[in-house]
């Protein structure tokens, strides 16, 4: 288990011919973006490269993904990119928990499960740090890679309005564009698309808004029933999350996600002064400041409290 740098990394890749990237389950555009752009520059390289995924990829990334022909091969060298714990791997690639040789990932909360690491928690995304790997490996990034980097980016920034966000950001997203982005499709696609499944349960998710602590905690709860009626999948759900923060006053938002009769999953949204990160990690989870998330082995209901309660602690301690 080895801190490496990105010349180091780039070193690595290079030494090896048939390389396997792992995105995390319930695939964002960061994993998305981070891993194909990463599979393009090293078959450019090249490198036998294929990027993989326990879940399917959401349609709507498909500009992404369409142009990208599988290849087959035995690798000898595998790179998670954007996976902060082997739980997030998923279960069709849980086989390989214990053999990544390389991690790139930008989460402050990660447990370094990897031979080498090379993460950046001041990173806004893993798609920044892969868009300074590409060079060092001797290949220009494409118009199809500044997509996938551009995408990355701007999913991870929720369009550039995280706190996350920095100059860096703004300039890795600028040079993206120069380099042939399509930013007004890929931002359309990304911000401005919903179909009327998402929509529908959208409206489902605020009528069950739960508001806590002198209206400092905001609760939605996704069941299994609201999924189904709706016909909307998980894709769907990814900009739901972002909602109760979003509400005036509300320092922690919270979405809770059911999976199975007493399994949910937790996504946290934080504004300043609130630590995420802290909050999902008394679960088992972890991530940003900003935004993290855990899984809790409880019915909704059950898990709403526990979540709550954990909440109104931290903030206690914190503001």
């Amino acid at each position: 288990m080895e801190d490496i740098t990105l010349e180091k990394a780039a070193a690595l890749l290079l030494e090896h011919d048939n390389i396997l990237i792992l995105m995390h389950k319930s695939p964002d555009g960061d994993t998305i973006g981070s891993g194909y752009a990463l599979c393009l520059a090293l078959r450019k390289a090249g490198k036998k490269a294929q990027a993989i995924c326990s879940d399917p990829i959401p349609a709507k990334y498909g500009y992404i993904t369409d142009s990208i022909e599988p290849q087959d091969f035995e690798p000898d060298f595998i790179v998670s990119a954007d996976i902060a714990a082997p739980q997030l791997f998923g279960d069709k690639l849980e086989v390989y928990k214990d053999s990544v040789d390389l991690c790139i990932d930008h989460h402050g909360s990660n447990t370094k499960f990897a031979k080498y690491s090379h993460v950046e928690p001041n990173a806004a995304s893993c798609a920044e740090i892969v868009a300074r790997l590409i060079p060092l490996l001797g290949t220009e990034i494409d118009a199809p890679a500044a997509d996938a980097l551009f995408t990355g980016i701007s999913t991870d920034t929720g369009c550039f309005k995280f706190r996350n966000t920095s100059a860096d950001t703004f300039r890795a997203a600028a040079e993206m564009i120069d380099r042939g982005a399509r930013n007004y499709l890929i931002s359309t696609l990304m911000f401005d698309t919903k179909s009327k499944a998402q929509l529908e349960l959208e409206k489902r998710a605020i009528e069950t808004i739960d508001y806590r602590m002198d209206g400092k905690i905001a609760i939605i709860t996704l069941t299994t029933e609201m999924m189904k009626s709706t016909g909307a999948d998980e894709s769907e759900t990814e900009y739901i999350v972002s909602l109760p923060r979003q509400i005036e006053g509300v320092m922690a938002g919270v979405t809770i996600k059911q999976k199975g009769e007493r399994l949910c999953r937790i996504s946290v949204r934080a504004s300043d002064g609130v630590d995420a990160s802290e909050i999902c990690r008394l679960f088992g989870g972890g991530g940003h400041k900003g935004a993290a998330g855990c899984s809790i082995e409880a019915s909704p209901e059950e898990t709403k409290e526990l979540i709550a309660e954990a909440i109104e602690k931290v903030i206690g301690k914190q503001i």
